[in-house]
């Protein structure tokens, strides 16, 4: 009976690891951008125009700033997440679902690579 492999290669984890680091930057780099956005106050130039031109500009910026803000919210989450697998890869825990104990398909992580469910733990949640 052939034992079933419980964790990925050193090899394959090196490769995991470059590629949650890829990630990583690039998360960053949006959520420098999201939050140039949302804390830039500089004012968009309507003065000159119609009070209710201005009033309706307004309140698209706070929608577009609150927005931003939830958006660098969520890339601060996933550039948590993406920094917990680094650590799990230090561990060589990565790619190991919590619920079954199995290895998480390369596929799923090469999608996702901070999961920590397989696609059949996932589906049973």
């Amino acid at each position: 009976m052939s034992k079933e492999k419980v964790c990925y290669t050193v090899s394959e984890l090196k490769d995991f690891k470059e590629l949650i680091e890829s990630k990583i930057k690039t998360a960053e780099e949006d959520l420098s951008l999201l939050k140039a956005a949302y804390s830039n106050d500089s004012d968009n130039g309507t003065d000159d125009t119609s009070p209710t031109f201005k009033a309706f500009e307004e309140g698209s910026t706070t929608l577009s700033r609150d927005e931003n803000m939830k958006l660098a919210l969520r890339q601060e989450k996933f550039i948590k997440n993406l920094t917990n697998a680094l650590i799990r890869i230090e561990n060589k825990t990565y790619g190991i679902c919590r619920v079954t104990g199995q290895l998480i398909s390369k596929e799923r992580l090469n999608l996702v690579p901070h999961a920590t469910l397989s696609i059949e733990a996932k589906r049973s949640q």
